[in-house]
């Protein structure tokens, strides 16, 4: 009997294993994809060194700060944290900043997801063109709007009050939001809505008992880009608020210009701490619908 008699046969869509019989073998990843992955490690933790050199700042001590070299074997304290909530106040505007941000999406996310169905079902004249105009609008600097909401609010007399806050935030939020949802809708087939309708259901009805549903991984994710926003923001929550609405940022930027001690770099570092966490965990809380609504208005939108 020949050898290539007792050759085993192998598929041509069978790569072929290669090594001996002590266990399977590992295919060898490509010159290309190596570089890659190599890249993508090195590009996270360039992203990740200011975090975690913010996360081992908050727990050094003042003197462990400032050493030169930087200290990065010291005793871990609490003491930073402890300052930031008692003498930053930080614990109240901590809530202030979770009612508001949740408020802000909320609204935002009900106003723009039905503008951007408006926008991208019914027969409006130039509709495109509201969109692209509505977005523009993100593009006004924040400065030109905040003096005139102060003055309108003042006369109103709401200044310092959450809701002053969530219909300020909404201004900005709002078009980010529409234009998302309307590349979300436009991906969806009509005849949805239109054997909905048949059946009885309203214009209304059909969007919230179908469109809605399928949607959802775009709204989360775009409900949760929106809490981001409102999260981060500094500029309102500074001309709009004084003590009773104040949140995180504003609770920062007062810690970095305290002209009685001066900046304390560690309580400081605390406090991003306090107000990066949160957001994190809800990110990491709803990763796999925020992926899926990322992918399918990247694919779809």
């Amino acid at each position: 009997m020949s050898t290539l008699a007792t050759r085993p046969h192998t598929s041509p869509e069978e790569p072929v294993a290669r090594g001996d019989a002590r266990g399977p073998v590992i295919s060898v990843r490509s010159r290309g994809e190596r570089t890659r992955i190599w890249a993508g490690v090195i590009i996270c933790i360039l992203f990740l060194l200011p975090l975690l050199w913010m996360l081992l700042t908050s727990f050094k001590e003042q003197r462990d700060i400032f050493t030169v070299p930087p200290t990065i074997f010291f005793e871990p304290t609490l003491d930073q944290y402890f300052w930031a909530f008692e003498r930053g106040d930080l614990g109240p505007k901590l809530i202030n900043t979770i009612i508001v941000a949740l408020g802000a999406g909320i609204v935002s996310l009900v106003v723009g997801a039905m503008a951007g169905y408006a926008l991208s079902r019914l027969r409006i004249r130039g509709a495109g063109t509201i969109g692209v105009l509505i977005l523009v609008s993100r593009g006004v600097p924040p400065i030109a709007l905040a003096v005139p909401m102060f003055l309108v609010a003042r006369t109103l007399g709401i200044t310092d009050t959450h809701i002053t806050l969530i219909l300020a935030y909404c201004s900005f939020v709002i078009p980010y939001v529409m234009w998302l949802m309307r590349g979300f809708f436009l991906a969806l087939p009509k005849e949805l809505e239109e054997s909905a309708m048949l059946d009885g259901c309203s214009r209304m009805g059909a969007f919230f008992r179908i469109i809605v549903p399928i949607s959802a991984p775009g709204l989360i994710s775009t409900f949760i880009f929106s809490i981001i926003l409102a999260w981060e923001e500094l500029l309102f929550a500074l001309v709009l608020t004084n003590r009773n609405a104040t949140t995180i940022p504003v609770a920062i930027a007062g810690m970095a210009g305290d002209t009685e001690t001066g900046a304390n770099w560690g309580a400081l570092a605390a406090a991003g701490m306090v107000a990066v966490v949160p957001v994190v965990i809800l990110a990491l809380v709803v990763q796999k619908w925020l992926i899926r609504g990322l992918a399918d208005g990247a694919t779809k939108g």
